[in-house]
């Protein structure tokens, strides 16, 4: 389940979680503050940088904005073609506290990627945060030890995840955790089928 950080005004109106953001449940506005810059945090800022469908599931767009030639005139279909992203609708600041590049510890092969496109629309990324409170004139936090207050519409909280384990309480019977219900930490598809393999080996 989602973590909520502990922070003065946690509670306010503008706060929301990402959960109902990707569902739709809620309207976001126009300037938007993300708290967590994990895998989760990436994938919320790229869902709101796009108006609407995202490019990833329109052929002709996706290769627009990698500049990659489709008729293949250009030599290798990318000599000379220029990469044209569609600027974010949203104003968005995806924050984190680690003092280090956002996305370091996102996939290998992939990584890159979502870091370039969040750039090259414009998303304004921090590092360092410490955050102090939300409030009616948006989110309060240290960038470093410069002070700054971000003027949001909305902050979303992708601060990660929890176990869940009320169904595993109540068993009388030996079982195993594994996955996310064993450690909601940087939740890990490749950790969690390396434990499920190793325990049905073993089983």
């Amino acid at each position: 389940m989602p973590r909520v950080p502990v922070i003065e005004g946690i509670d306010h109106p503008t706060v929301v979680n990402y959960t109902d953001v990707i569902n739709g449940v809620i309207e976001i506005g126009e300037r938007v503050a993300i708290i967590g810059a994990g895998g989760i945090g990436f994938d919320v800022a790229e869902f709101l940088s796009h108006s609407g469908h995202p490019t990833s599931l329109n052929i002709p767009a996706f290769m627009q904005e990698w500049g990659i030639d489709m008729d293949l005139q250009a030599r290798g279909g990318i000599e000379g073609v220029e990469p044209k992203f569609t600027p974010s609708p949203r104003t968005i600041f995806l924050c984190q506290r680690k003092a280090e590049g956002l996305g370091k510890n996102l996939g290998k092969t992939t990584g890159w990627i979502h870091r370039l496109g969040l750039i090259k629309r414009g998303i304004k990324m921090l590092a360092g945060c410490a955050y102090q409170r939300i409030d009616d004139q948006g989110l309060h936090l240290l960038v470093g030890d410069e002070p700054r207050v971000l003027e949001v519409d909305n902050v979303v909280i992708c601060a990660g995840q929890e176990s869940q384990r009320e169904l595993s309480e109540g068993l009388h019977k030996s079982f195993h955790l594994i996955g996310g219900a064993d450690v909601a930490v940087e939740l890990d598809a490749k950790r969690a089928i390396d434990q499920g393999t190793r325990l049905a080996a073993i089983l």
